[in-house]
């Protein structure tokens, strides 16, 4: 009751078409796709303190070859708190071997139960989502996610190269349950900061944080692409797990 063993998988997928001028050696459209896994120890305590300590392995490619150099090491810590029925909080770090150098973000996990309607839950600051339960069956609110990723090129064109892709998603969102666990969810908004710059890669950071880069003297190939409108459709099942 007390201790976990923690799995579990994130696919993601771009598909981004820019202008027809884009000269050769500069990646278009883009197309890439991040497996992104955790696996590892969730171990609460009597005291109201749990740990976390999780394997967090990346496979960043455009399916175009590179095989093992698409693979990044990473991992989380987190130490748990619990402050009372309401609210319990996290603090730690997630650090990854990005493509462009090792990068570290300080990490503070929120789970908290403002009011029987209001709920607010995060990994701040990669995602958090501020939640209404307007009845048994729907929830709507509001939802962020920012999450700074790489994916190694294999195409012969520019075979090497890397896409450091950035971007911050606010959007609106509702989720209907359709049947027990089953859910499905909407989202649209914006995304702002959005970025798929493309490095050779020997172009490399001495040690990245959120919003800042130590030692970054990177040329970049390409231009960025603008904030836009975005629709996120998702089908969702959540598995209850023992309290």
């Amino acid at each position: 009751e007390s201790t976990f063993w923690l799995v579990s998988l994130n696919h993601f997928y771009f598909n981004v078409k820019g202008d027809d001028a884009i000269p050769t050696g500069i990646i278009n459209p883009v197309k890439l796709n991040g497996f992104i896994g955790r696996t590892g120890l969730y171990k609460k305590f009597d005291n109201g303190l749990g740990i976390q300590i999780l394997f967090a392995p990346r496979y960043m490619t455009d399916f175009e070859g590179g095989g093992g150099k698409c693979f990044q090491a990473g991992g989380v810590l987190l130490i748990e708190k619990i402050f009372s029925e309401k609210l319990t909080m996290s603090f730690g770090a997630q650090y990854n071997q990005e493509l462009f150098g090792p990068f570290l973000v300080p990490i503070i996990n929120v789970d908290w139960q403002i009011s029987q309607k209001w709920k607010f839950t995060g990994m701040l600051p990669v995602y958090s989502k501020l939640s209404y339960k307007v009845n048994e069956n729907l929830d709507a609110g509001l939802a962020h996610f920012g999450l700074t990723t790489s994916y190694y090129l294999g195409n012969s064109d520019y075979a090497g190269d890397y896409i450091e892709r950035n971007c911050i998603d606010l959007t609106l969102y509702a989720r209907q349950r359709i049947a027990g666990n089953i859910f499905f969810e909407f989202r649209g908004g914006m995304a702002l900061g959005r970025s798929y710059g493309q490095y050779a890669a020997d172009q490399k950071v001495s040690f990245g944080l959120p919003l800042y880069y130590i030692g970054d003297e990177r040329t970049v190939k390409n231009t960025n692409f603008n904030g836009g409108p975005i629709l996120d459709l998702r089908l969702v099942y959540n598995i209850k797990l023992p309290d």
